[in-house]
């Protein structure tokens, strides 16, 4: 996949109030120029992923995987408030020759899709032929399933709800908190500020996108007489640090708190009401062991979508299962395509 940018000239109005002139959304897309009539797999990603589909999701993405992007023309749109490009906090305020940090306006799920809908528009996309999306990626898909009911012939709704929950809501809360709790976030002198805060955050997270079982599966201790175990806590520095080396607190900020924007039924007469209006071939799938997600809420998606089919993969880890049970989703999406 390539990665281009598109630069909106006109005004860009947000949700929650606030707009910004010139904004840039990066996308990946298949070497190939989109051709009119050509097969359409738009790919919505995670919290903290990038645009580049095939770089995160590599046994998926990729000429001869599933989502062939030989055979097919596969587009990921980098989010709206991400530090890989897109408009965000990190991006410089022509007003002030400085990055924007909290001057920037708040970002809602609904603005992410309104964005990568420009790039649709730019690419002269008029059929979207499957639209596949996990966790925040998902509440895209969901949002976008229903601005656009006639754009979409069938999508794939993983790990993910039509709501966000209080329970998800306080594990953003945490690791905002985390962030907070870091004395140079809000200073905002660099782009280097709230680092340790968002090592801390990242650790919080991962503990809600793992598992019990997949916790205790992969860091034991390999001397049975330790003294005090550390392979665990060695493992949540490791990744903490991973992601501050790539990614930006305020970035992080801002994606966090457009979790809780995620409500498909806002000014829609409701959840129920506004699910009930995807003419898209759904298919729902949910991961037995995600505790971020439980599968509940994934059912509650195909109960409520006209036509919607379940299914159900078996992970020992947790919400990341859908970046890592790759055979069994491939059984499920495959016949789609």
């Amino acid at each position: 996949m390539i990665r281009k940018e598109y630069i909106h000239n006109d005004i860009f109005e947000f949700e929650a109030g606030g707009t910004i002139e010139g904004l840039k959304v990066v996308y990946h897309c298949s070497e190939r120029p989109y051709e009119k009539g050509q097969k359409v797999i738009w790919i919505c990603h995670a919290l903290t992923a990038n645009s580049d589909a095939q770089d995160w999701w590599p046994e998926l993405v990729g000429p001869g995987r599933l989502f062939n992007t030989d055979e097919y023309f596969v587009v990921c749109a980098n989010m709206l408030g991400s530090s890989y490009g897109s408009s965000g906090p990190a991006t410089v305020n022509p007003a002030t020759g400085k990055p924007y940090y909290f001057d920037f306006p708040k970002v809602t799920v609904r603005d992410i899709v309104r964005a990568n809908d420009l790039v649709r528009r730019h690419l002269g996309i008029e059929r979207i032929d499957l639209m596949v999306g996990g966790s925040i990626g998902g509440f895209q898909s969901i949002e976008w399933s229903i601005m656009e009911p006639e754009l979409f012939d069938k999508v794939v709704f993983i790990a993910c709800g039509a709501r966000v929950t209080p329970w998800l809501t306080a594990w953003e809360e945490s690791q905002r908190l985390a962030l907070e709790a870091d004395p140079t976030f809000r200073a905002c002198e660099s782009l280097k500020g709230g680092e340790s805060g968002l090592r801390c955050a990242r650790s919080i997270a991962l503990i809600s996108y793992r598992s019990y079982e997949g916790y205790n599966a992969t860091q034991q201790e390999a001397d049975e007489d330790c003294l005090f175990a550390d392979r665990a806590g060695s493992y949540q520095r490791y990744q903490g640090k991973k992601l501050s080396d790539r990614f930006d607190a305020y970035s992080y900020y801002y994606l966090s708190d457009s979790v809780n924007s995620n409500n498909a039924g806002r000014g829609r007469g409701g959840v129920e009401k506004a699910l009930g209006t995807i003419k898209a071939d759904c298919t729902v799938i949910g991961i037995d062991s995600d505790g971020l997600f439980p599968v509940c809420e994934q059912k509650y998606l195909a109960q409520h979508i006209p036509g919607a089919r379940y299914h159900e993969i078996t992970s020992r880890f947790g919400h990341d299962g859908f970046l890592l049970e790759n055979d069994q989703l491939t059984a499920i999406i495959e016949p789609l395509l």
